[in-house]
């Protein structure tokens, strides 16, 4: 029989297995909802991992900066396109509103722990909670050890004060932008025209839904018989599709059947004869609208046996990014091919006639083989699902970045070290790698997948060890910042994102629904997102959220390094 305390000296002994359990646990715990409220997965790692952490479990530091740093790669790689996309002239405006509402968040914290007399340890907890940047635990801890003296600061307060604000950080945020923001623009149904007048502007929604086949697909590919007398004579295939993509519409022919025979390579100087079957494909609306005008349809599955692909395309050419897709479909590239989703910085976002096209946005084409090959190419660079990942680059992206700005780059003011620390240059070289990756297909990449499996078991492996080593601790420190941290961390919270939706309305003058897509994004609050277009119904919010993401995603990390060096 086994007692406890041989379980525990077993757990002790192999403190991986305490890791991987809290992972487990913390995974599990995070997924329970009581009607919409969760603790969500990382507040839940940690707090399993200081219940596991009263075995006093000791784990070698290696470990929590080697997953740590895996984590800040993966975030950096992530939005890099979109943040040196948000540099160039029309993204302004969102980086500059961005840097604007993190500058808020950072001046919120700084104050209340002015007021509250809190340590650089209550002070960095507060931040990272209240503002749910969770990597700001290690790079204020990084920070804090470089100051004269640091090595021997007690931290054991920092994920005691993050737990208490992380809480309120996340359901809070969500809560304000879409309830009391709505009310600040004016209420929710301003709100909501706000956002079908941006849709008007924008145009039809041209996409094909992405992530399943509705029974009545968008884009169909149905035969008719040319029975209509216009084809008396015989017209070609361009007299065809000009006659059908009148009013904006894109009809394309895409096989022919002549005397019984298949004809696969059709041409625009293909000739359609009465009685031919052609194959035609369009939005399923458009096609329906035509089938009288050309004839009786056909149910032929000699013609329609024939494969259509689906291709991820990540958008850089000068002639796509920054165009806007009504004008790229039009274009001779594009005949026959439709764009079935766009995905920006990991968020999907409306594929709109009006709305631009961004460098690094990953988009799906749908089509024949060889028509989106095409268009892939005048594009970007195709960029199917892969399995492997680019070794190098990720090796070199992290030990470089810690290098140059952690060794390097470095200046002191009197004893204080100013530099971004190896955690902060680890998350710069993530960026440059992501924005060169998205330029140059050469470099290699790494699939969404892994960059998921870096993002999540990264972040929460660091906070599953951070709550296993302070777990003796936490208690008492609990104890010590009090049940009024959790107000602190309320106000901290609302603050910025009050005067973050008065500046983007008046000053910034931003439309409504994407104001609010802005302020979710510039707080990366993925959570806020979601909840702000339930209630408006619409995902325009989701245009303002990419760029401000990307920024204040940068920016929050890099907070744990400035609020120390103020507060210090």
């Amino acid at each position: 029989m086994f007692t406890g305390v041989q379980f525990t000296h077993f757990i002790q002994a192999n403190p991986a297995l305490a890791v991987f359990l809290t992972i487990a646990l913390g995974f599990l715990l995070g997924k329970l909802r009581i009607r919409s409220f969760s603790l969500g997965t990382v507040t839940s790692v940690l707090l399993v991992g200081v219940i596991v952490g009263q075995l006093r479990i000791e784990i070698p530091e290696p470990a929590k900066t080697l997953f740590f740093l895996m984590f800040l790669f993966a975030v950096g790689y992530a939005v890099g396109p979109q943040f040196f996309r948000g540099l160039k002239k029309d993204g302004l405006p969102q980086v500059a509103f961005a840097v604007v509402v993190c500058l808020l968040c950072l001046g919120s914290v700084w104050l209340f722990s002015w007021l509250m007399g809190y340590t650089l340890s209550q002070a960095a907890g507060l931040l990272a909670g209240s503002q749910t940047m969770s990597a700001v635990l290690g790079v204020a801890t990084d920070t804090i050890r470089e100051l004269p003296g640091g090595a021997e600061t007690d931290l054991s307060s920092m994920p005691v004060c993050y737990a208490v604000t992380y809480i309120f950080g996340t359901a809070g945020s969500a809560w304000v932008l879409s309830s009391i923001g709505p009310r600040l623009l004016g209420g929710v149904a301003k709100v909501k025209q706000s956002a079908r007048d941006l849709e008007q502007k924008m145009g039809e929604d041209v996409s094909l839904k992405a992530g399943f086949d509705p029974a009545a697909r968008e884009i169909v590919f149905r035969v008719f018989s040319a029975d209509n007398e216009w084809f008396e004579g015989g017209r070609t295939v361009h007299e065809f599709e000009t006659v059908m993509q009148r009013d904006g519409k894109r009809i394309f022919v895409e096989r022919l059947c002549q005397q019984g025979k298949v004809v696969d390579e059709v041409t625009p100087r293909t000739v359609i004869r009465p009685g031919d079957q052609l194959v035609v494909s369009g939005r399923r609306e458009y096609v329906i609208s035509e089938e009288k005008w050309i004839g009786a349809e056909v149910s032929d599955t000699t013609l329609t046996n024939f494969a259509v692909q689906v291709l991820p395309v990540v958008v850089n050419r000068k002639g796509a990014a920054g165009e806007r897709i009504g004008k790229v479909l039009s274009a001779k590239f594009m005949h026959g091919v439709n764009i079935r989703s766009i995905v920006r910085a990991g968020v999907k976002i409306p594929v709109r006639s009006g709305a631009k096209l961004d460098a690094g946005d990953r988009i799906e084409l749908v089509g024949l083989p060889q028509d989106v090959r095409r268009a892939a190419a005048q594009l970007g660079f195709s960029d199917p699902v892969k399995t492997e990942s680019s070794v190098p680059l990720l090796g070199l992206g992290i030990c470089l970045g810690g290098l140059i700005f952690g060794w390097m780059l470095v200046a002191k003011i009197g004893a204080i070290p100013l530099s971004l620390t190896v955690s902060g240059g680890v998350l710069l070289a993530g960026l440059f790698c992501g924005w060169a990756r998205s330029r140059r297909p050469t470099l290699g990449g790494i699939p969404e997948q892994t960059v998921w499996f870096m993002n999540n078991m990264g972040l929460n492996t660091f906070i599953a060890i951070v709550g296993i080593s302070t777990g003796p601790s936490f208690v008492a420190g609990f104890q010590q910042v009090g049940w009024s941290l959790f107000l602190v961390g309320a106000g901290a919270t609302t603050l910025p994102l009050v005067l973050g939706v008065l500046i983007g309305r008046y000053l910034f003058r931003f439309n409504d629904a994407l104001t609010l897509g802005c302020v979710a994004g510039a707080r990366t609050t993925t959570a806020a997102l979601g909840a702000v277009e339930d209630t408006i119904g619409s995902n325009v919010p989701s245009l303002g959220y990419t760029i401000t993401y990307a920024i204040g995603n940068t920016l929050l990390i890099i907070w744990g390094v400035v609020l120390v060096l103020l507060l210090a």
